[in-house]
């Protein structure tokens, strides 16, 4: 086994490993003991000598990810552990075997013990996105652990990580396929149809982590008139249509979303005349609208993908959120969300309750949203909780 690196943690700034956070940011550290490459796996120490923790080394004020809290002789079986106890919490979830639903993420991250990598499955697709050098220096390995797992089912891994990964020389080929080559299918979710790019969708090719929210607002879409703002792939629309929705309309800036939320209703609800998409910019047809909508999703992209950036983001929810209230009929539901990891839930609660304070509505809230069971959340690692949402009943 080689040596590995050791770092020295500054006096007192041990406690957040003590308490099993997975991140070491770069000003913990008091010494490095011989230069670590991007991507090393790194031990970590406190100021007195004793073992805390290994992870992976990188650039930058996230210096450390680590992967475990105790020491590894061996990381040979590393691998295939983490990936094998994730695939398990899924199948224990009813995901692996479910009747009507075969898409689902198979590990998250922090939630699943591997900081910087995520992994989705499409029904026999797996599409693995990698965010820190470190895990790509063992790609290998994490390929060989998902096929041992997933075994038979799996006929496609692609790579994608084009956009994920630090720009640095030398990181080689970020995306591309490891077995298989199909780029598109369909997926089910809750007995829905879905068609899915993972070659060309944002993110991984389908919004995963809204599946139970969508699930709920098809619940209360019976004989409403709903608005699906920043449509994507139309999945909200699709649940208003099976919910019993008097008319839907998607709304994305976007043509090729509203391309795919069209052919996503057509899959599902052939020549149903409900539904309309359009193409424009959110803040431009809230102001414009004239239909009367009792039901409206606002959905965005995140605000906020660093803290630089929180107060611009946190305005920019107020305001989108205050147009609806503007606009929504008396007795309306809006279902709101924010999936900026940089805004806490105490932060976009604020900024929904500024937009409501703003808009002189009576507003109560029904129910307060998250992610579902398969994008778990370590209870040592809370920034995991990216997906916040509201449910909201407007007088």
């Amino acid at each position: 086994m080689n040596e590995r690196t050791r770092i020295i943690l500054k006096s007192g700034k041990d406690q957040s490993l003590r308490r099993f956070h997975p991140w070491v940011f770069s000003g913990a550290i008091k010494k490095i003991e011989g230069p670590p490459r991007e991507g090393d796996l790194v031990e970590l120490y406190d100021n007195k000598g004793e073992f805390l923790a290994l992870g992976h080394y990188q650039e930058g004020s996230i210096a450390v990810r680590v992967l475990s809290f105790t020491p590894l002789e061996s990381v040979d079986s590393f691998w295939e552990d983490r990936v094998s106890d994730a695939w398990k919490l899924r199948a224990s979830l009813g995901l692996v075997d479910s009747a009507d639903t075969n898409v689902f993420r198979w590990i998250n991250a922090e939630g699943d013990g591997l900081p910087g990598m995520i992994v989705d499955y499409y029904h026999g697709a797996v599409v693995l996105q990698l965010h820190s050098i470190g895990m790509l220096r063992n790609l290998d390995s994490i390929v060989r652990a998902l096929k041992t797992t997933g075994g038979e089912r799996i006929h496609t891994i692609y790579h994608k990580s084009g956009s994920t990964l630090p720009d640095k020389p030398g990181v080689g080929e970020r995306s591309g396929y490891l077995l298989g080559n199909r780029s598109a299918g369909e997926v089910s979710e809750h007995g829905y149809t879905f068609h899915v790019n993972w070659e060309e969708g944002q993110k991984t090719g389908f919004f995963i982590d809204q599946r139970m929210n969508r699930k709920l607002l098809g619940e209360w879409s019976g004989g409403r008139k709903v608005l699906n703002m920043f449509g994507y792939t139309g999945g909200f629309s699709v649940y208003a249509m099976g919910g019993g929705a008097s008319l839907v309309h998607s709304v994305d800036s976007s043509g090729r979303a509203i391309e795919l939320t069209r052919e996503n209703v057509e899959l599902n609800f052939p020549g149903d005349s409900r539904h309309e998409a359009h193409t424009t910019d959110a803040f431009t047809y809230l102001r414009e609208m004239q239909v009367g909508y009792d039901l409206i999703v606002l959905d965005p992209p995140a605000f906020a993908k660093h803290q630089n950036v929180l107060h611009n983001a946190l305005q920019g929810y107020k305001r989108l959120n205050q147009a609806a209230f503007e606009k929504i009929a008396p007795g309306g539901i809006l279902f709101t969300f924010s999936c900026s990891q940089a805004v806490s839930k105490e932060n976009f609660r604020k900024s929904v309750f500024a937009a409501a304070a703003n808009a002189r509505r009576r507003v109560r809230i029904l129910y307060q949203l998250t992610q579902p069971a398969d994008h778990p959340v370590s209870i040592f690692h809370p920034e995991g909780e990216y997906l916040k949402g509201l449910v909201l009943q407007v007088e």
